[in-house]
């Protein structure tokens, strides 16, 4: 059944320590999303891809929830001092998580 666009769309890619408190948050207000699985990154983590259906009118609540539940995060990577005469690794901190979001707007979609 085609239906005409009052909606947005946000495509979220969420790590997956996160995602489901993502989930259990947009259901609460009765979000409707699809999930898929997905792998990326600078470390080539498990993460998933969220394609958010947005009213116009809870668009900002949606963002809201995955910045509540979506957090940044430390973690240490090993990487080898090259000025050093033997190559010992150094625990180098770098930022992971938090989501990437993508806001879509549809002309057409439709559920079959």
């Amino acid at each position: 059944m085609s239906e005409a666009s009052n909606n947005s769309f946000f495509m979220a890619i969420v790590q997956s320590q996160d995602v489901d408190a993502a989930e259990e948050s947009l259901r609460a207000i009765g979000i409707d999303y699809y999930r898929l699985p997905s792998v990326g990154g600078f470390l080539g983590r498990k993460n998933a891809t969220m394609i958010i259906k947005t009213p116009p009118d809870t668009q900002d609540k949606v963002v809201e929830i995955l910045k509540k539940t979506c957090r940044q995060r430390f973690e240490y990577i090993a990487v080898p001092l090259e000025s050093a005469s033997l190559t010992l690794p150094t625990p180098t901190p770098i930022s992971v998580g938090g989501a990437i979001v993508f806001g879509i707007e549809a002309d057409h979609y439709e559920e079959l």
